[in-house]
């Protein structure tokens, strides 16, 4: 029997949602196994390790939360080697990933059972049934598609995978706003949430963006960088920040886009904000980025919003995985 393993975040700000609408439906899924598997109030890392030792082949991983909860299923169907899929639900923040994804329900999901039968279409679909009892079709049948994360490796070490983009300076301080009790707070309301997500977001900058030196002295591919330049950026999915659109770089093995920028001045963010929101984020075309610092810095990368501080590294490298997930995506 193919088992199918629900990833959920019990203390995250749409918990209740979570159990509403996916963990208290899950007899659609009466044709296999079904697993719950709780996010630990530990770290990301302890999560991935763990997830990753009870992964078998042919598991379909569904992640019912935001980016981080994406990031523990992803990064551990890749570290476990097993040929396990993915499926994205979102219930966080921003769900750069289920919007990389196009997966907004879990019945758009539910015929992701082809794929673990090792079939694309047919009598995989019979006994199926979507939430309204209702058989589902052949012609509503998806395979899988390949999906090629980015690798980021901090002065020659893997740090994580990160599927839809990465950032390093002052937007990635930025995150740390969210990890905040007053912020969590206001997330777990169904009024405002996302207003208030832009508004905090909005504060921080004005007060933050002349305070320090974001990224100190370093180079990019052996070329020597303005001491201005506040942000590094890598994009790889369709999404950054929810409302910044990328492209569909996550199919492609070798390339993804980057960009770097002087996001102190205010007139710089807001004609960034424009071309992404309207266009698309700009960047150029590479194979592997490679930041080198003068000297060993002080650096907070993050990745689908999630931050991390490093402290006296030399080196950053992001790159194309050479291992790929298999994604459910409509």
């Amino acid at each position: 029997m193919k088992r199918l393993l629900i990833i959920y975040n019990p203390r995250s700000s749409r918990a209740s949602d979570v159990r509403s609408e996916v963990l208290d439906r899950l007899e659609m899924f009466s044709g296999c196994m079904v697993g719950r598997y709780e996010v630990a109030p530990t770290n990301l890392e302890d999560n991935i390790l763990k997830l990753s030792s009870i992964l078998r082949d042919d598991d379909l991983v569904i992640s019912a939360g935001g980016d981080a909860t994406g990031i523990i299923a992803s990064n551990a169907i890749l570290k476990s080697d097993k040929k396990a899929a993915l499926a994205v639900l979102p219930y966080g923040n921003f769900n750069d990933l289920a919007r990389t994804l196009r997966t907004n329900t879990l019945e758009s999901i539910a015929d992701s059972l082809t794929w673990m039968s090792g079939k694309s279409g047919g009598s995989s679909s019979r006994g199926l049934d979507d939430a309204g009892g209702n058989k589902i079709r052949q012609d509503q049948l998806r395979k899988t598609r390949d999906f090629y994360p980015l690798e980021i490796i901090v002065d020659g070490k893997f740090f994580r995978y990160a599927t839809c983009y990465v950032t390093i300076g002052m937007t990635a301080e930025a995150v740390s706003i969210y990890d905040s009790p007053k912020m969590r707070a206001k997330l777990k309301k169904q009024f405002g949430r996302k207003i208030s997500s832009y508004t905090y977001l909005a504060d921080w900058y004005f007060k933050n963006r002349h305070s320090k030196q974001f990224i100190p002295a370093f180079t990019l591919n052996g070329k020597a960088q303005s001491i201005k330049i506040t942000d590094y950026a890598a994009v790889n999915g369709r999404s950054m920040a929810r409302v910044m659109k990328g492209g569909e770089d996550y199919h492609d093995s070798v390339y993804f886009r980057s960009e770097i920028d002087r996001l102190g001045s205010f007139w710089r963010l807001f004609k960034l904000m424009t071309k992404s929101i309207f266009s698309r984020i700009p960047g150029t075309a590479t194979k592997c980025d490679t930041l080198e610092f003068a000297c060993p810095a002080t650096i907070t990368l993050q990745s689908e919003g999630e931050s991390c501080q490093f402290k006296d590294i030399k080196k950053i490298e992001i790159r194309k995985s050479k291992k790929c997930l298999k994604v459910i995506e409509n």
